[in-house]
């Protein structure tokens, strides 16, 4: 029980920190560089996934994909904003928290 409360809380932080960075990276003018080996694109591509009004429910293929390849424990280090901006941007962070887990990716265990 203590193991599934301890993988609940480490992807809610790989998902707050992903948050933060679609945000900070839609917000930025960058737009090939991204942020932790995700291209903003690819950031974008799981927005609506996550979005507060009528989300996806599934992540799309370009989403996991940019996950895939992302650096997880480099957005880890970008979670102390995902709250301001997932309301300011509309993101419902009980959404982005799952996105990592219906990629099928394992989250940092240091998150």
């Amino acid at each position: 029980m203590a193991a599934k409360a301890y993988h609940q809380a480490t992807t809610r932080r790989v998902a707050l920190v992903l948050l933060a960075v679609v945000v900070v990276l839609a917000a930025s003018a960058e737009t090939a560089h991204g942020i932790c080996n995700i291209s903003s694109d690819g950031l974008r591509a799981c927005q609506p996934a996550a979005a507060v009004h009528n989300p996806t429910g599934q992540p799309s293929a370009q989403c996991c994909a940019a996950l895939a390849g992302a650096d997880l424990a480099c957005l880890c280090r970008y979670k102390s904003s995902a709250g301001v901006w997932a309301r300011l941007y509309k993101i419902d962070i009980n959404r982005a928290m799952g996105l990592p887990a219906k990629c099928g990716l394992a989250t940092p265990a240091n998150c």
